[in-house]
């Protein structure tokens, strides 16, 4: 059959919309997504994303739309991805431990027309699309009859209805394919935009890390797909046509992730910190057989020197390689690769190749080798900027270059140490928790006069937040679980405080400013924080601030 032109046009685009058609085309019978017992081929999941493509576009989705997907691990996630961008349509993944309140906002902000959730964020997902301005249908991924929401449209009853396929739209590489939303300074998220350039950019850098090879990759999802970690190694594997294995959400379970790892053959994982210490325990305790394993990867939280010398004697076949970026970069911006793991203990690695970084004053001046500075981007993995947020975006790229946020220094041999952040993020176990975006509710308590949120130092998570408050009236008293309670319709379980300090006045600088540095010094290193389930008990185990092990995959935020 003759090609027409237009389909002859749609094969010259760079994005995963092709790469899963053309996998199809040419091996659809081999596997394409695995999670548990479910295997789906590349024909497939390119019939499956063709027909999803056809019901959204019976339902008014088209070029610019947002669909927003608040879902855990699993292979629809991938296949609404795919087909949300084969119609030009623009995808908003969402956190799935997000309160409704937070995810009304993200649904509202972004103007998204669909909602995609699962049997676990249903009543979330059905509670946050009432509460805002527009009209917002679900459609619920589920593994029962009937779902857990009413109103809902049961997903495999969408991807069966009759009706014509969609005309697959011309997406150019230069159009927005995500909007990633990210909390800031000011307690807002605000919503990245992510091109399918800057997505081809990030599957360079992956490609390159972690040396993929030709059709027999098997790739580990171990994180969250709402992340850009998750969808950034995601991405290059629908490039290379490599098998991506799911780890369904839950709590992480070690001797799970290592049966996985041995009988599905995997050749590339990512875990965070946390992760592979339980998971180096594991294999020390039972050993199995890892002979394919090539790249062991880790970022998103420092890890120690210990627990990067266990990885290098539990895993010594293996390339370790260390990845550093943020979401606005669209994923990595620093690679530390296997050959440096141990000679460069504690750096980030040295800029992947397609960015451009500087290290620079708040005058925007480049500041000498091993002074601190800001990093500062610029290229193709580079954001477009913040959806419907002109004066967040003008700020970020003041001066013409990405603001990262992130204090670096860099030694003689070009390798970046971060040695601070801007913005007092708190990382828990690979989780971003904003300091401002909780102080802002917490504040709102009937007792609370003043509060600032730190880090506390924690030797399985990384850090845990600390409230360290002012009281209104220190007659009452107000215990750590009294205000844990009072914000949890508010924050996400794993934003919520796990320790409580009570002081007479917050320290301040000379322009009424409270400086945390001080708080840090007083209370960083204090007694350990007592340990707070802040989530529904869930089968496995619980970090303090409520995070299964199943977490962020990066340093991205």
């Amino acid at each position: 059959m003759a090609t027409s032109v237009d389909e002859l046009a749609l094969t010259r685009r760079q994005h995963w919309v092709n790469h899963v058609a053309r996998h199809a085309f040419e091996r659809g019978n081999l596997v394409a997504l695995k999670c548990r017992d479910r295997a789906v081929t590349w024909a497939e999941l390119q019939r499956r994303v063709v027909a999803l493509a056809g019901a959204l576009a019976r339902r008014g989705i088209g070029p610019g739309d947002r669909v927003a997907l608040l879902m855990g691990n699993r292979p629809e996630y991938i296949e609404t991805l795919v087909a949300v961008n084969r119609l030009g349509a623009i995808a908003v993944p969402v956190n799935s431990r997000l309160s409704a309140a937070e995810v009304a906002f993200i649904l509202d902000d972004s103007g998204a027309s669909l909602l995609f959730v699962d049997s676990a964020t249903g009543q979330v997902g059905s509670a946050a699309a009432g509460a805002i301005g527009h009209p917002v249908p679900v459609v619920e991924v589920t593994e029962h009859a009937a779902t857990t929401v009413g109103t809902a449209a049961a997903y495999e009853d969408v991807l069966a209805e009759d009706g014509v396929a969609a005309t697959a739209a011309d997406v150019s590489e230069d159009s927005p394919a995500l909007i990633m939303y990210t909390s800031g300074t000011t307690g807002s998220p605000k919503g990245a935009v992510l091109t399918h350039r800057n997505l081809a950019a990030q599957c360079a850098t992956l490609l390159t890390a972690f040396g993929f090879r030709m059709n027999d990759e098997v790739n580990l999802c171990a994180s969250p797909l709402f992340h850009i970690g998750a969808i950034g190694s995601t991405a290059p594997a629908l490039m290379v046509g490599a098998t991506i294995v799911i780890l369904p959400t839950g709590a992480f379970d070690a001797g799970e992730v290592l049966e996985i790892l041995e009988r599905e053959r995997v050749t590339t994982v990512f875990l965070v910190p946390t992760q592979w210490q339980a998971v180096c325990e594991e294999q020390e305790r039972a050993p199995r057989d890892l002979s394919g394993l090539r790249v062991t990867s880790w970022g998103a939280a420092p890890a120690s020197d210990v627990l990067l010398r266990r990885m290098s004697k539990v895993f010594p076949s293996s390339w370790n390689v260390a990845l550093f970026g943020q979401t606005e970069m669209s994923g990595v911006t620093c690679v530390l690769e296997g050959k440096d793991a141990l000679r460069k203990l504690g750096s980030v690695g040295r800029p992947a190749p397609g960015v451009w970084a500087r290290v620079v004053d708040p005058d925007m001046v480049d500041v000498a080798p091993g002074e601190v500075g800001e990093i500062v981007y610029r290229g193709p993995s580079t954001t477009l900027g913040y959806w419907n947020n002109p004066t967040a975006t003008a700020e970020a790229f003041s001066g013409g270059w990405f603001h990262s946020g992130d204090l670096v220094r860099v030694d003689d041999e070009g390798f970046w140490y971060v040695v601070d952040r801007v913005k007092d993020m708190i990382i828990s176990g690979g989780e971003n928790i904003y300091c401002a975006e909780v102080e802002n509710v917490l504040a709102g308590h009937p007792n609370v006069a003043e509060v600032s949120i730190i880090g506390r130092v924690d030797e399985r998570w990384g850090e845990t937040p600390v409230a360290v408050v002012v009281l209104k009236d220190r007659r009452r008293a107000l215990s750590i679980e009294d205000l844990r309670a009072w914000a949890s319709d508010e924050l996400a379980g794993y934003k919520l405080p796990t320790a409580l300090e009570i002081v007479d006045r917050l320290p301040r600088n000379a322009s009424g400013k409270v400086t945390k540095g001080v708080l840090r010094d007083r209370f960083s290193l204090a007694r350990p924080a007592p340990r707070v389930d802040s989530s529904p008990p869930r089968a496995g185990q619980q970090s303090p601030s409520g995070i299964g092990e199943q977490t962020d995959q990066s340093p991205m935020r």
